[in-house]
């Protein structure tokens, strides 16, 4: 299993951030994973990456079962995209630098890089159709140029599961079309990791995530194949407000129900 969590809860200050979590991500799977701000997702990332433990039950990565491996190496199998990440990086480093230091897992390079990491880094930037950013400033960027440089960084590492975390944040409509087509296309790859995507928008679950985790209040509201999850019952008990789902071109868009608010 790509991910397997049993049982498992994390807890805070007496306070459940994440309770009785059950999970599996198959190989061979792309996940959504759709919450509102609060609703344990960026708990649960952390402890994807090996960055906390949980408080009870088991937690597997990538077949590594935590306290039985080093983290650290399997932190090396998985590439995390994150905005969180993006205020950490020195702005004034090329986008070239900063796809380079994925490959170390490193903020920043501690030494010149070798040519065929440059290669590389230079064959990922084209790949994602941003070549032309190679030697520009990281603070130079359009968000959305930003956000595909994290990509490429994520990718240097040829990592097994890749996470990419709200990378819509900040994008206008244009940017974020643009950057979900550049993830419909990496998920098509052959030999491609697994993808992760994590959002508060249901339209940008792409058919590509063919299973979606619904996370509420830390808990697992719901989870399946995309189409049973993403439904005007399920998605309305979710948000606990009447919804009505809209499929277009085989995207999932969300309006309120207002026949049913009072």
């Amino acid at each position: 299993m790509i991910i397997k969590a049993k049982d498992v809860s994390f807890i805070r200050n007496s306070k459940y951030i994440l309770k009785n979590v059950n999970w599996s991500v198959a190989p061979g799977e792309h996940w959504a994973i759709l919450g509102l701000n609060g609703s344990g997702k960026t708990t649960l990332l952390n402890m994807i990456n090996g960055y906390i433990f949980p408080s009870k039950g088991k937690m597997q990565v990538l077949g590594k079962r935590f306290g039985e491996f080093d983290l650290r190496e399997l932190r090396k199998s998985i590439g995390w995209v994150s905005t969180a990440l993006q205020e950490k990086l020195y702005t004034k480093e090329t986008a070239e630098e900063i796809v380079i230091s994925g490959k170390y897992a490193t903020i920043g390079l501690l030494k010149e890089p070798k040519g065929e990491d440059r290669k590389n880094a230079n064959y990922l930037l084209k790949s994602l159709d941003c070549a032309s950013l190679a030697h520009r400033s990281y603070q130079s960027l359009s968000q959305g140029e930003k956000q595909k440089v994290l990509i490429a960084r994520a990718l240097m590492s040829s990592p097994q599961l890749l996470i990419l975390d709200e990378p819509c944040t900040g994008l206008d409509i244009f940017a974020k079309e643009q950057l979900l087509n550049m993830v419909e296309r990496l998920a098509g790859k052959k030999n491609g990791p697994t993808l992760i995507y994590v959002t508060h928008h249901v339209e940008e679950i792409l058919p590509i995530f063919n299973h979606t985790l619904l996370l509420r209040r830390g808990e697992v509201h719901s989870s399946g194949k995309r189409n049973s999850v993403l439904t005007n019952d399920n998605l309305s008990d979710f948000f606990e407000t009447p919804v009505l789902v809209e499929e277009v071109r085989n995207r999932t868009w969300l309006h309120l129900n207002t026949t049913n608010i009072e």
